[in-house]
């Protein structure tokens, strides 16, 4: 007759057998929940918006819903902490972008997290272009005017952002460090404050995602000189590119994209990125981000190495900026 210790050492490995195929069951059963995507701004913002727009075929695709959590502070880092430190059980996501996987890292100094070490990238959601503009009579009228004019007075001219950090801030002090100048900046609480007082030509110039201003631009309210991406952008074809208007070094876009906590399965991870690129596949989708300007991924820029590789690179590139115009929180 088996002894006490054979039954039970049998039991033992039955236990730790299931135990063993519990993760692998979850990740097969996934998602068999709502899942939660923090959006680190608030909502109406063009990172909310795109969020939601591929949230919303996301959650047909994968049979649960997908609930848009907007939590703000910080620039976006608090959002950032949260999704750290989350389960990584493919149930809390982020939309990181621009500042808050790349900039953040020079822009503080005590960050609570590692954009490049801290996530599993899934997948690059939408580039939002990032356009040089100035106030309706200011006396340029194209960019090759508009920097003979900053250069000649960098001590009287002043430049509007959204608040240290913001794409607005970070982008012009890219521009600034290529032209070499250091203007007044003029910080406001938000976009929509900052863009109010470009209207309203209380500030001389500004840089800001396309998102923000197709309709003033559309409408004459407000000049843009160029776009600084490559190609130009079919919601403003009228505008050149940076290059076009003669300051190639000028290459700014405040892309978003999907990311998991650190430890999240693999197949959890493939099993959102195939979601993603089939919403960026959706032709309804696919126009609703296209006619807010946005730059969408194709091919291998879907991938989630190439957003790994991206977050590296963009992390290099505006901490040299930041951190040569002493910008740091």
């Amino acid at each position: 007759m088996p002894s006490f210790k054979v039954f039970a050492g049998v039991f033992a490995s039955v236990i730790s057998l299931g135990l063993s195929t519990l993760p692998a069951a979850a990740q097969a059963d996934y998602p068999s929940r709502s899942i939660t995507l923090i959006v680190p701004f608030a909502a109406g913002g063009p990172t909310d918006v795109v969020s939601r727009i591929v949230g919303d075929h996301m959650s047909r695709t994968l049979g649960q819903t997908i609930v848009i959590e907007n939590t703000l502070g910080a620039g976006g880092t608090m959002a950032g902490a949260r999704a750290r430190d989350a389960t990584p059980d493919g149930y809390t996501l982020i939309t990181g972008h621009m500042g808050t996987h790349a900039a953040s890292v020079a822009l503080y100094p005590n960050l609570k997290y590692n954009p490049s070490t801290d996530f599993e990238p899934i997948g690059m959601i939408a580039g939002t272009p990032v356009l040089i503009l100035a106030r309706k009579d200011f006396p340029a009228n194209d960019l090759k005017e508009f920097v003979t004019y900053l250069k000649a007075n960098a001590d009287k001219v002043n430049m509007a952002h959204a608040g240290v950090g913001s794409v607005s801030h970070v982008t012009c002090l890219l521009l600034n460090s290529i032209l070499g100048i250091k203007p007044t900046a003029v910080p406001y609480n938000g976009t929509g404050p900052a863009m109010n007082a470009l209207v309203g030509k209380q500030v001389d110039y500004m840089c800001d995602q396309i998102v923000n201003v197709v309709p003033q631009v559309q409408g004459g309210t407000i000049k843009a000189y160029a776009v600084g991406i490559p190609a130009r952008s079919p919601a403003l074809p009228d505008i050149p590119t940076s290059k076009e208007a003669g300051l190639p070094e000028f290459q700014a876009s405040a892309w978003n994209a999907m990311f998991a906590p650190k430890g999240t399965p693999k197949p959890i991870v493939d099993k959102l990125n195939a979601a993603l690129s089939k919403a960026l596949d959706d032709p309804t989708t696919r126009k609703r981000l296209l006619d807010l300007g946005s730059e969408l991924p194709e091919g291998q820029a879907r991938s989630s190495q190439a957003l790994a590789e991206l977050v590296k690179s963009e992390t290099s590139k505006w901490s040299t900026v930041i951190k040569a115009a002493g910008a740091t929180n």
